[in-house]
């Protein structure tokens, strides 16, 4: 990402004369009223982003289900008669066209493409990243993730889901579309950054919500993962919201799949089954205090596995940026169709070829409950090539959608072959880490799952055959699933409260906290998650939540940008085009030369961002002196003034691919806008906004030569300007750079 485009969003209100005369006219009443539309768009937006998910569930399933419908015949029938390469080719051909329409979809918008988390936390950051909330966005997202989990790759849809619920958060509250222009209604409340960051952080907690059935790790993977801005209401309105998400999906997926409406037997878009030892086998535990160790050795396992995932997935996404991103946009379709061939290839030889016969186990024994559970995770075995009650273990986890094969492995009391576990283990690792960042939509979670789930029952098998101990499988793959995830996406509270509330079994929150801290501790010491990996590798200048301790020695003098552009009271718009297309940063001291040629500084400072904020108006003067003017900010009615003062408005809007800056120039605005920051004493073309304070968490700045003032810029005790500090000036890798200079110097 262009220094140019990593621009910073506004988190802080915009304190001016017109929001002033705002405050002035708000009463309790008018504020109750505005609490109450924010309380019932956060419910909204739940259900919205449950509605989502079940859209995307539905067709994720019909695609799924006839695909492997039809496979499946047609493998049954040329395993007699020897025309599998048919079968093969079938396959294929649904899958290719799948990912064929998921791939185009991401050309049409480009930050479709992976998970979204990486982006929504940077949007939660402060990040301004174009594109990241449009309607298309979330119509490209939805709809491609769809055909690109129905396509076979190894991917998930959960990790979108938190996307659509963000993109959801960003625009339901505007009522009005950039995409879209004619959807426009009048409601000019909730448009500024500040109120977009929260109702963003309550859809992505919808979206998690949705996807897992998890609301309240929902809401606490929004605060360690997401928002960087929080406080005690948004805490609530979080929680309501995904609230909201759970109980929409859960609510109309009960009534589709058992029509038994309201009897809310479906939470999320994954359920992992009920953990239960069988009715009368007092030998039965789901785990004990001597397995404690044994999770604490698969949570360095899964640590250095995701580790080495991270590690794989950072070199092949560099050579992506490298040698694929730069081409014609589509090697990226061939590349996701290469990436489909392939993974069709294993799947397809490994289940037919590599696969064992094995037992089923009988459940007639078992009471209804257990019985019930048996029954669902049996009647989703394949058979190929398997006859008098065995069934093909390694086809069972490859020719199932990714949630029925995780439910096998946590359910299945049948063994699987530790040979198939292993081939299994070592294929799924290496494809999904080449499909993570191809040219799709697509999440992690899942396939992490399903990876680390096969580990933890292939050291399940290990330990009732060779040491003969009596252990709960389930409870194995459901450790080992934690250990991978969390060693690859370095989560801790919310993914351990995201596991409980998925399996219902608050039992298991001591060994899954404890292996996900194990498993962030191991991979921490070799990489970073893979979403920070990303973040890192596209450039995003993001601020940490911690900095490290030696930070502290540096100034606010040796990490500021020094070489300032200032910009005078009444500056040509022509100057103004030039200083936004030389500087990367968009804060500029506003200055007047008193009769000694020195700059005096005055009474604020004016941020100008790409897309300035300037007031229009239908009056136009004689030919002659032919100029758009602008009504004074006091003209208009209260919400108006609201409106213009956080919202990011969007002049007449450019042409798709047209730069904003040279339509400035284009247009006939006033020569000299009036670029005082307190006061418009004018009706001339004016920029009102003030240079808002930055809120730049863990870290602080020492200096004695000197001081922060107003809100980033640099002056010395004689009033004299003499730096800027920016978001990038603040990152880790600028830091450490200037920390490596300041011990030289010393």
């Amino acid at each position: 990402m262009d220094d140019k485009e990593a621009g910073s969003l506004d988190y802080d209100r915009c304190i001016n004369e017109p929001f002033l005369e705002v405050l002035e006219g708000l009463d309790n009443k008018k504020a109750g009223k505005y609490e109450a539309i924010k309380w019932i768009l956060v419910f909204a937006i739940g259900v919205s982003t449950g509605l989502t998910g079940l859209f995307v569930d539905f067709f994720v399933r019909l695609f799924t289900q006839l695909k492997f419908k039809l496979v499946g015949q047609s493998v049954e029938e040329c395993s007699e008669n020897g025309c599998l390469a048919l079968s093969l080719l079938e396959l294929l051909a649904l899958n290719m066209v799948f990912i064929f329409v998921s791939s185009v979809l991401v050309l049409i918008e480009p930050v479709a493409a992976g998970s979204g988390i990486p982006e929504i936390k940077s949007y939660l950051n402060g990040v301004k990243i174009p594109g990241i909330v449009r309607l298309r966005t979330y119509i490209c997202k939805v709809t491609g993730v769809l055909f690109a989990v129905a396509g076979g790759l190894f991917v998930g849809k959960e990790g979108p889901m938190i996307h659509s619920g963000a993109i959801i958060g960003a625009g339901l509250p505007q009522f009005q579309s950039i995409t879209f222009k004619k959807i426009r209604f009048h409601f000019p409340y909730f448009r500024s950054d500040r109120d977009k960051r929260d109702f963003v952080s309550a859809g992505a907690a919808a979206g998690v919500a949705a996807a897992f059935g998890a609301p309240i790790g929902g809401t606490l993977f929004s605060l360690e993962e997401g928002s960087s801005f929080w406080n005690q209401a948004l805490t609530w309105k979080v929680l309501f919201c995904s609230m909201s998400a759970t109980f929409t999906l859960n609510f109309f997926r009960s009534g589709i799949n058992f029509n038994k409406w309201g009897s809310f037997q479906l939470p999320g878009l994954l359920n992992f089954g009920e953990f239960k030892c069988v009715d009368g086998d007092k030998a039965c535990h789901l785990w004990t205090a001597v397995d404690l160790a044994f999770f604490v050795l698969m949570g360095v396992a899964g640590g250095l596995l995701g580790a080495l995932f991270n590690c794989i997935n950072k070199r092949l996404a560099k050579y992506r940026m490298r040698n694929v991103h730069p081409k014609a946009r589509f090697i990226r379709v061939l590349e996701s169709l290469l990436v489909c061939m392939v993974t069709t290839l294993v799947i397809f030889v490994a289940s037919v070829a590599l696969g064992e016969c094995r037992d089923l186990v009988s459940t007639n024994n078992n009471t209804s409950a257990q019985g019930s559970v048996n029954e669902e995770v049996n009647s989703t075995i394949r058979h190929f090539f398997c006859y008098n009650n065995t069934y093909n273990d390694m086809a069972t986890l490859f020719f199932n959608p990714q949630e029925v094969a995780i439910h096998q492995l946590f359910h299945q009391n049948a063994t699987f072959s530790p040979v198939t576990l292993s081939l299994f283990f070592v294929l799924y690792f290496f494809l999904s880490c080449w499909t993570y960042g191809v040219s799709v939509p697509s999440g992690l979670f899942v396939p992490s799952l399903l990876c680390g789930a096969s580990l933890g029952r292939l050291v399940a098998n290990v330990l009732k055959i060779n040491f003969h101990m009596q252990i709960y499988s389930g409870t194995f793959a459901l450790i080992g699933a934690a250990a991978f995830l969390g060693g690859v996406v370095r989560m801790t509270i919310s993914l351990t409260v995201i596991l409980i509330e998925s399996t219902n079994e608050i039992t298991y929150g001591l060994p899954i906290m404890i292996t996900l801290m194990v498993a962030k501790w191991t991979g921490d010491f070799f990489n970073k998650g893979i979403y920070d990996i990303h973040i890192h590798l596209k450039g995003v200048p993001l601020l940490e939540w911690e900095t490290e301790v030696e930070m502290d020695k540096l100034t606010a003098s040796d990490i500021m940008e020094p070489n300032l552009t200032y910009v005078y009271p009444h500056t040509r718009i022509q100057s103004l085009v030039s200083i936004l297309r030389t500087t990367v940063y968009h804060a500029f001291p506003v200055v007047t030369e008193n009769r000694d040629n020195e700059k005096e500084f005055m009474k604020g400072n004016i941020l100008i961002s790409n897309n300035i904020k300037f007031k229009k108006t239908s009056v136009l003067t004689r030919a002659g002196e032919q100029r758009r003017r602008c009504q004074s900010m006091k003209s208009y009615p209260s919400s108006e003034l609201r409106n213009v003062c956080d919202e990011q408005v969007v002049v007449e809007p450019a042409e798709e691919g047209q730069d904003i800056l040279q339509q400035m120039l284009e247009r006939r605005h006033v020569l000299y806008p009036n670029l005082y920051p307190d006061q418009s004493p004018s009706e001339e073309w004016t920029m009102e906004e003030r240079f808002r304070p930055l809120t730049f968490h863990g870290l602080i700045l020492r200096s004695q030569l000197v001081n922060l003032l107003i809100r980033g810029v640099c002056y010395a005790e004689n009033q004299s300007i003499v730096g800027i500090i920016t978001r990038h000036n603040l990152t880790h890798e600028f830091l450490v750079a200037k920390l490596r200079q300041h011990y030289i110097t010393i």
